[in-house]
């Protein structure tokens, strides 16, 4: 009986390990292609997972030879587009790698086409699937804080990668900013409304291009989101996740992107005439999931196919993430604040 999920594997590069480990852990999985620009990386990535699917450079070719029904898409972001529409249009699902695409006309154009064809597709935003990052959103939906007004989140590491990001125009938000732009979605539940960017390249930077930046959102449910981002910072680095201060009615939560989340909350005791009022202090804990990161993404996607609805991910909701790069990207540019609603038509 064949599996209930056929899926080719477009881009065999090093992130591809990933999802081909993942697929071959499902029970109702089967990957029945592998596709790379060369073919050699294709046949590399079978022999290395014992898989004997055949091998292609087109991704046409090998949806019309293999009958799959779903793409992992970890091909590099320029080829996104054109891999998303392909797939979508042989009547196939897509999960991919960020970003969604490179420009927010493509971007509208998945989108659009998704809804037209009535497949999935959706973007691996990893970094939402880690029990850190959602504890810190319990303690907000929870309403320990009440309503919330302001959403902080700082990004200092020196990153040494060399090769295209050192020669990238921007860097720190074309890269790596999405990730921590999806997160304060994600927290907050709030999508943005507009953005004032300021993007840089600090003394001492060894990138080419603008590897800082400063961004301030107004969220669309009242709160401002403040990013400030450098990937050329030598010295007391942040976590990966960033680090976290998010202040509302009754207190502030905080998350140092290392350990778990807590919140100092007004104490409930009589704080009449106080100029500096007791606080108590609420852990965050955990969050348990199954898989964190890459496969816990993973797993929703998959069990939204299952269940007949939108992953949490899907490009529908991604796009407004996109729009957050795309528009500091627009804003640093003009100099000046810009809407997203502009971004999106």
């Amino acid at each position: 009986m064949p599996a209930k999920y056929r899926v080719v594997v477009a881009g065999c590069g090093g992130m591809a390990n990933r999802w081909v480990d993942y697929a071959i852990g499902r029970k109702d999985t089967e990957i029945v292609g592998l596709v790379d620009i060369k073919e050699e990386f294709a046949q590399a990535m079978a022999e290395r997972k014992g898989l004997s699917c055949p091998t292609f450079t087109s991704l046409q070719t090998a949806l019309v030879e293999t009958g799959a029904n779903l793409v992992f898409d970890i091909t590099i972001p320029s080829s996104h587009y054109s891999i998303g529409k392909t797939a979508l249009e042989q009547g196939c699902h897509v999960f991919g790698e960020k970003p969604l695409a490179e420009s927010m006309e493509e971007c509208l154009s998945i989108v659009k086409l998704a809804e037209r064809t009535g497949h999935t597709h959706a973007v691996m935003q990893n970094r939402r699937y880690d029990g850190r990052i959602r504890a810190l959103r319990k303690l907000l939906t929870d309403g320990h804080i009440g309503r919330t007004g302001f959403i902080g989140a700082d990004f200092f590491i020196g990153a040494h990668f060399g090769g295209f990001r050192d020669a990238m125009s921007s860097p720190l938000l074309l890269d790596m900013a999405i990730h921590t732009f999806d997160q304060a979605r994600y927290v907050s539940g709030a999508n943005p409304v507009s953005v004032y960017c300021h993007e840089f390249n600090p003394p001492g930077s060894w990138y080419e291009g603008n590897a800082a930046a400063l961004c301030i959102f107004e969220m669309s449910d009242g709160s401002l989101f403040n990013y400030r981002g450098s990937w050329c910072a030598e010295g007391a680095i942040t976590s990966w996740e960033a680090q976290w201060r998010i202040t509302g009615e009754y207190g502030t939560a905080i998350w140092d992107g290392n350990g778990e989340p807590y919140a100092e909350i007004v104490a409930p005791s009589d704080q009449t005439g106080k100029f500096i009022r007791d606080y108590v202090r609420i852990e965050g804990g955990l969050v348990q999931l199954n898989n964190e990161f890459h496969e816990g993404c993973l797993d929703e996607m998959f069990a939204a196919l299952d269940e007949g609805r939108k992953p949490e991910t899907d490009s529908s909701d991604n796009i407004y993430s996109m729009a957050m790069v795309l528009a500091s990207l627009e804003s640093a540019r003009l100099g000046q604040k810009v809407l997203i609603a502009d971004m999106m038509k």
